[in-house]
C-alpha cells in the first residue's frame, strides 16, 4: 500500500550548484549526499515538510540520469512513493498490468529498497517505489 510521496527526483548537471539553489529556495539544508554506484548517480537530499527533494547528478555517461539530461534539460525526473511492502506492491502492480523496470527491489539511496515502474504504463511518469530497509 502506498503511504505517501517519499520524494521528488530532480536531474541536475552540477549537484553542488543545485544544492545551493534548492537550499536557498526551500530555506532548508541538505542533510545527506550519497553515491549510488549501481545507478551511476550522486544524490543529495533536502527535507520539505514530510517529503524530500532528491537531486540526482550522473557519475558516468551510461547512467539513466546522463541519458535523461542528453534528451532533456535539468528538472523533474521522477516521483517516488513510500510503500509498506515493496515486494507485495511489485507483485500487485505486475498483476494489474504495469510494466516494471525492476521486477525485484534493489538497494537505493537514503537506506531504501527501490524499484521503478516504466513510464509507458504510468501515463508518461517515471514512478519509483521505496521502502525503508530493515535495521
Amino acid at each position: 500500500m502506498v503511504k505517501r510521496i517519499e520524494h521528488l527526483g530532480i536531474a541536475v548537471e552540477n549537484i553542488e550548484e543545485s544544492i545551493a539553489v534548492y537550499e536557498s529556495l526551500l530555506g532548508a539544508t541538505c542533510y545527506k549526499e550519497e553515491i549510488v554506484e549501481s545507478e551511476g548517480v550522486r544524490t543529495a537530499f533536502i527535507m520539505v515538510g514530510e517529503s524530500k527533494i532528491e537531486l540526482l547528478e550522473a557519475t558516468n555517461e551510461e547512467s539513466a540520469i546522463a541519458k535523461f539530461l542528453t534528451k532533456n534539460r535539468e528538472g523533474f525526473h521522477h516521483v517516488a512513493f513510500e510503500v509498506d511492502d515493496i515486494d507485495a506492491e511489485l507483485t500487485r502492480l505486475n498483476k494489474e498490468g504495469f510494466k516494471l523496470i525492476h521486477e525485484i527491489a534493489k538497494s537505493g539511496a537514503d537506506n531504501k529498497r527501490i524499484a521503478f515502474l516504466h513510464p509507458k504504463s504510468t501515463q508518461g511518469m517515471l514512478v519509483e517505489l521505496c521502502q525503508e530497509k530493515s535495521v
